[in-house]
């Protein structure tokens, strides 16, 4: 399998694509699929938002119709990398600022697009809660490649992020890129859904419950992207799901870094607090620069 981009010619999809595009605030947003959404029947009811008072914790519910909505960093500042952002919310909702729109902010100050996956919630009946979202997912990936000329990206340092479930959806688009999920539409669907690189904080439901192994879920194996991975020793949702996958990803080759914090629960973003897992951003940011992600001259 080609892990490259080599400017596949994609014009009729791209003019679709441009013409549902439209502009949110400063952010551009575009539709994941040009058409049908595959095995959608729009009936969850309507999308909202969800904060209730005193909630520090904007959320998204009833998503039928996936987007990305695309922020760039400052000109001065653009390294040419991206990442997808995959917000947490136990696939029945969307951490959409926590897990969203700091995390773009948060990568544009270091040089990234960063590009925020409204991705299907909550779980479809007959279905397994991750299955949409998968697809939403390994579209999504084309999708950015197909526009990364469009959008000043490098096509081969897409990476994506995400956190608890949207941890274990990045898990799985970096370990079922081969795989597809949905039948191919249009061009797009010709092209790499690999990211080039994995993030993954607080990820769920790696591990099977009661056993110290890694899902089988997860087939690591030495095409698998490069992970950083970050847990905090009191989460509810067990570090041995970011340890059991860093030593898979160990056993297959795959660099990788993995941090493991004494506390800080689940859930913290990247809200600063006194807990030690406050570092994890620049933990990150500096395991970028050491993998050569944000080296602007690699465009």
């Amino acid at each position: 399998m080609n892990m490259n981009f080599h400017g596949i010619v994609i014009s009729t999809a791209l003019l679709a694509l441009t013409a549902i595009a439209r502009a949110e605030g400063d952010h551009l947003s575009v539709d994941v699929w040009p058409g049908a959404v595959p095995g959608e029947t729009e009936n969850i009811g309507a999308e909202k938002f969800i904060q209730k008072p005193g909630e520090k914790l904007l959320k998204l519910t009833n998503v039928t119709k996936p987007t990305l909505t695309i922020y760039r960093p400052a000109k001065d500042k653009d390294t040419g990398a991206a990442v997808v952002i995959c917000p947490g919310g136990g696939y029945s909702i969307l951490a959409w600022d926590l897990e969203g729109t700091e995390v773009a902010d948060w990568l544009n100050a270091n040089g990234v697009t960063g590009i925020i996956l409204k991705y299907r919630v909550p779980k479809r009946p007959d279905q397994k809660p991750q299955d949409p979202p998968l697809q939403d997912a390994q579209r999504a990936m084309r999708l950015v490649r197909s526009r990364a000329g469009e959008w000043g990206i490098d096509p081969n340092r897409i990476g994506m992020l995400g956190f608890s479930a949207g941890g274990n959806l990045t898990a799985l688009s970096c370990t079922h890129f081969d795989h597809r999920t949905y039948e191919p539409i249009d061009d797009i669907d010709k092209i790499s859904c690999r990211p080039d690189f994995g993030v993954l904080i607080y990820p769920a439901w790696l591990v099977p419950d009661g056993t110290d192994r890694l899902s089988d879920e997860f087939p690591v194996n030495k095409l698998t992207p490069p992970m950083f991975l970050a847990h905090a020793g009191d989460d509810k949702i067990s570090p041995s799901n970011s340890a059991l996958m860093y030593l898979a990803l160990k056993r297959a080759g795959v660099p990788a870094d993995l941090h493991i914090y004494s506390s800080g629960g689940h859930g913290f973003g990247l809200r600063p607090t006194t807990q030690p897992c406050s570092t994890w951003p620049a933990r990150c940011a500096e395991w970028m620069k050491n993998r050569k992600i944000l080296a602007a001259d690699a465009k």
